[in-house]
């Protein structure tokens, strides 16, 4: 996928392919890049039309200028998607891309095909005393990155993934991430409990890995009792970015679901 860019925005986009369907956009973690779902394009390339994004800050969205932030990508996709000429997407993301898919819903729900958020929270009724209890390691993690990113990308990994592949993989995308970009991240509390979850017109699908934190599967838990009709995955023998733990059951189940949609 060659890279694209919009003149007013520091967001770098990738497409492939645009005789299908239908669309599926990708939005990855924090601290890696789009090549997280590669085993996803790869499977999914000759079946949808993919769009994918490197999250500002982040793989080739570091150009940037005064002002640019992280409040700003519902704003940026649905340029690209304008640009484009996409009517509607499906949209797929994995932790930090579960939390900007659920603000480009919010923003902009017409636009929206099917919601799939995997290591995520419901930012509409996000708990605060989940955050708390892993606030002081989340401080931790934060202090190693500024000494060191590459202390940072090998304790991350184990957070982030649970196969040695997908962490050695994560440690390879991680390792390349800035430190000046954490300050794009600094808005991120402004997308949580800011919006209400209105009636949804399209499917929503969310879960995580077996093996994620606690503070994670319970987030899932209370996510399906304030959405009961959501559909729910715990994936085996997977961690936070289950995408990358277990791509094979990953791509059956979305491939399940968007099919249900049609």
């Amino acid at each position: 996928m060659k890279p694209r860019k919009l003149s007013n925005s520091p967001v770098t986009y990738f497409i492939s392919g645009t005789e299908h369907a239908q669309w599926v956009l990708f939005i990855h973690a924090a601290f890696v890049n789009h090549n997280m779902f590669q085993s996803q394009f790869e499977y999914f390339e000759n079946k949808y039309n993919i769009l994918a994004v490197d999250i500002i800050g982040h793989g080739q969205s570091t150009d940037t200028q005064k002002g640019d932030s992280i409040d700003k990508m519902s704003k940026w996709i649905f340029d690209i998607l304008k640009a484009e000429n996409i009517q509607k997407v499906h949209i797929v993301g994995v932790s930090l891309g579960a939390v900007l898919a659920q603000d480009f819903a919010n923003h902009f729900p017409e636009s929206v095909s099917s919601l799939a958020c995997f290591g995520g929270y419901d930012i509409n009724h996000f708990d605060m005393k989940l955050q708390k209890k892993n606030g002081a390691k989340q401080i931790l993690m934060m202090l190693k990155a500024f000494i060191s990113v590459k202390w940072f990308a090998k304790e991350n990994k184990k957070i982030s993934a649970h196969t040695l592949q997908a962490q050695n993989e994560f440690f390879d995308m991680n390792i390349l991430f800035q430190k000046k970009s954490f300050i794009f991240l600094a808005t991120l509390n402004s997308m949580v409990n800011k919006h209400q979850t209105g009636k949804r017109n399209y499917p929503l699908l969310i879960g995580c890995g077996n093996f994620a934190i606690p503070m994670e599967l319970e987030a899932i838990k209370q996510w399906k009792i304030s959405e009961p009709n959501c559909k729910v995955v715990i994936f085996q023998n997977a961690g936070h970015c289950v995408n990358m733990d277990v791509p094979q059951e990953f791509n059956m189940v979305m491939e399940n679901f968007w099919t249900s949609t049609e």
